[in-house]
């Protein structure tokens, strides 16, 4: 503790923020490893798109399911033990991929259903606990450093595990990866008991703040432009993997790709962070939006690699451009709404629902097109109509005003004390 004292300056480090921050480089680096790599996995398997779109269909469904029942054992129960749970089911989902092995097309919704439960378990703890953990003089540390360790494992992990499978035969560099995976999580396993107890009292009313949409405008603003972030993410998210494997039959190029994509988002971020003011911030979020949409222009046809590379550069700078902006824009909302610091876990657990509402439409539309026309000539004419959710965010947080009658912005942590 002291050594790192020493490198960070004067910071007070509490064992539960370095312990948090371990959790988080842990988890970023299992899943640069291995995420990407499981829809080329089952797509070997299968080769067709509908088995890919199932997976992520009972992903993006268990995943709101879990968000509503972790807000309830997190406001009733203990956080640390929803992370807990979320880390633990994440380590069952690599070790099922692994017992599997060549038969996991035929487990796909157990699949999926696994993976949504723990990274809706996981990332509602992780939310409350930054929140909870961080006090104001560390919260700019905590955040930056994990960014680092974000960046860092998107930037090597995917390239990796590329570099891993190409060298291993058939399936055996996936096993390596995924065996790598579970290690890592067994590992976050362990630092959770380090963390100490953080239990919890009060009401869990997400319901109260689903209906607080009528009440306030911009709260409903806000979840209108989760669901439109949804929309784009839910398909893409997996499409875009698979033409960059397909195009090149290498997973060290979807590696490489994975590794540029990274590099270019993690400068692109510092700079948006540093440089996106406030007044800024919904000229940004068009700005991106419509960068995001026009790079579709490159991908719809006549595939190469270096068409789906220029595209994966272009989003990588995009994306930092409106994420930056509209994230601190949810959370000023939030910050400034009924209830805020009571009411904080069913304000995240309500925006998570409307955000996976989009992504469970997209994959739906996608597989009504891919079983009902040809999916060679669907796809492309499917994707500008779903792409354009980033572009209508924009025009969900335009009419965002702050008045002298809204409540004053509240930080949405407890920094002196650990129950809701």
């Amino acid at each position: 503790m002291k050594a790192l004292q020493k490198v960070i300056g004067n910071i007070d480090i509490t064992k539960d923020l370095l312990m948090l921050l371990i959790i988080g480089g842990l988890y970023a680096l299992s899943i640069a490893l291995s995420n990407t790599f499981v829809n080329v996995f089952l797509w070997k398997q299968s080769g067709k798109f509908i088995d890919i779109a199932i997976y992520n269909l009972s992903i993006v469904i268990f995943q709101p399911i879990t968000f509503i029942l972790a807000g309830r054992i997190a406001k009733r129960i203990d956080r640390v033990i929803v992370l807990r749970l979320g880390v633990i089911t994440l380590s069952i989902f690599y070790l099922t991929v692994l017992l599997l092995g060549v038969r996991a097309e035929q487990f796909l919704i157990l699949l999926g259903a696994l993976l949504g439960v723990g990274m809706g378990f996981y990332w509602l703890a992780f939310n409350v606990l930054t929140f909870e953990i961080t006090e104001p003089d560390t919260r700019d540390f905590f955040n930056g450093f994990l960014g680092l360790l974000t960046s860092f494992a998107g930037m090597v992990g995917p390239f990796l595990a590329g570099w891993i499978i190409t060298r291993m035969d058939q399936f055996v560099g996936y096993k390596t990866i995924f065996a790598i995976s579970l290690t890592l999580f067994f590992g976050a396993v362990i630092m959770s008991f380090m963390l100490n107890r953080r239990e919890a009292k009060g009401v869990y009313s997400f319901v109260r703040i689903i209906k607080e949409r009528k009440e306030n405008p911009n709260w409903k603003r806000i979840l209108n432009a989760h669901f439109f972030q949804g929309l784009r993410e839910g398909t893409f998210i997996f499409v875009i993997v698979v033409w960059v494997f397909i195009t090149t039959n290498s997973e060290l190029a979807l590696g490489t790709f994975g590794l540029i994509n990274s590099a270019v988002s993690f400068v692109v971020y510092y700079l948006a962070t540093r440089f996106i003011k406030s007044r800024y911030r919904k000229k940004a979020i068009l700005f991106g939006g419509l960068i995001l949409y026009g790079a579709l222009v490159l991908i719809l046809f006549d595939l190469t690699f270096a068409k789906l590379l220029t595209y994966g550069v272009i989003i990588s700078i995009a994306y930092p451009i409106l994420l930056v902006p509209y994230v601190s824009l949810t959370y000023d909302v939030i910050g400034r709404s009924w209830n805020a610091r009571e009411m904080r876990i069913e304000y995240i657990v309500v925006r998570e629902l409307y955000l996976n509402y989009g992504r469970i439409t997209s994959i739906l539309l996608f597989i009504f097109a891919i079983t009902f026309f040809n999916e060679e000539k669907s796809i492309p004419y499917l994707l500008p109509i779903i792409g354009i959710g980033h572009t209508l965010i924009y025009f969900c947080i335009r009419k965002v005003q702050f008045n002298s009658e809204d409540n004053e912005p509240v930080v949405l942590s407890n920094e002196k004390e650990s129950n809701a």
